[in-house]
């Protein structure tokens, strides 16, 4: 019963596919399993597993977000540009705190206008998207920062470890933000399993009519999800830097489709109301694994956009076939208790 019910599970078939992907990357080059591949793969899923975990909140919420990579794109620039102006020299904490804040008051902006207009949040995120790109090209003066300020300079060259390939005899190393990504992941997961918080976001998410009937703020959550995905947004941005050792405005190109890809592969639903951050996770690091390796199947690398495209179009379906799955089987209790009902009346 157990393996059933584990098999209802969209998580289940994404682990799978990553199991036998591994397996045949490794097969066909010989080099996926060696440390500093497995170590570089672990690295890459920092900045988008951070990012698909914000999201996460906002698509289960019944919400879309494709805002958030230029918001942690300005936060990103905002404050690598203040630390430099006045010569920051102090713990790089509070430069997450900055950005953190300053996402947050991005996310709130997105929030309030689509509690307030009531129009389709794809609308209002793709406008807020261009007004943020705008402000950091136009009042920031976006530019490469390839000398950062000494706090993020030194988180930049710190790492828990480093190791090498005995194969290839290339070296890797896990910085210390590969925390940040824990820490972000256990806190997302907390709120939406074992908070009445996550069980409204799901609610909204499934019905916001019945969730506002049963006393959800469906306002609220709306708000809520957005601005906390605009902190999650906000610290991510930094930590890109101190991942690059540099700054520049074209880290997050494409961001948003690619999280938005993740998440869906995840289990989620892109009507909402579903979805895990397990799932997610399992998601990016799908996601990931293709776009880091196609060169080890021999496959040229301009082919991961259309792999992406191919996998938003396969996510997407099969939240839509759940969905109209999950409603004919509702309407098909429904007809069998009529019929019952009548037969009984007889």
């Amino acid at each position: 019963m157990k393996i059933k019910e584990l098999l209802k599970h969209n998580e289940c078939y994404v682990a799978a596919i990553i199991i036998v992907l591994s397996f045949a990357i490794h097969i066909t080059s010989g080099q996926f399993f060696t440390a500093n591949n497995l170590v570089d793969l672990v690295r890459s899923l920092i900045v988008p597993g951070m990012m698909a975990s914000g999201l996460f909140m906002v698509i289960a919420s019944g919400n879309i977000d494709v805002s958030f990579p230029y918001t942690a794109m300005l936060c990103m620039f905002g404050v690598t540009k203040l630390f430099q102006m006045m010569h920051y020299e102090g713990p790089v904490i509070f430069g997450f705190l900055l950005a953190g804040l300053m996402g947050m008051l991005l996310g709130l902006i997105n929030g309030i206008l689509a509690a307030w207009l009531k129009l389709p949040t794809l609308i209002i995120t793709l406008g807020t998207c261009t007004i943020y790109l705008g402000f950091t090209q136009g009042v920031l003066k976006s530019s490469v920062i390839s000398v950062l300020p000494e706090p993020l300079a030194d988180m930049a060259a710190t790492n828990l470890f480093s190791v090498r390939s005995a194969s290839t005899n290339l070296g890797s190393s896990m910085p210390v933000s590969i925390f940040l990504l824990i820490a972000t992941l256990l806190l997302v997961g907390f709120i939406m399993k074992f908070t009445m918080l996550g069980r409204g976001i799901y609610a909204v998410g499934g019905d916001p009519v019945a969730a506002k009937r049963v006393g959800f703020h469906v306002s609220g959550i709306k708000i809520f999800v957005f601005t906390f995905c605009g902190f999650i947004g906000g610290i991510t941005g930094l930590t890109q830097v101190s991942l690059s050792g540099m700054c520049q405005i074209n880290f997050f190109d494409g961001y948003e489709m690619t999280i938005i890809a993740a998440v869906v592969l995840g289990g989620a639903s892109i009507a909402g109301g579903s979805g895990s951050v397990t799932g997610t996770f399992l998601g990016v690091l799908l996601m990931k694994l293709i776009s880091n390796n196609l060169i080890l199947l021999g496959i040229p690398t301009n082919w991961s956009k259309l792999m992406t495209g191919v996998l938003i179009i396969v996510g997407v379906s099969t939240s839509a076939y759940k969905m109209t799955a999950a409603e004919r089987k509702v309407t098909s209790n429904i007809l069998i208790c009529g019929d019952g009902k009548e037969a009984a009346d007889e």
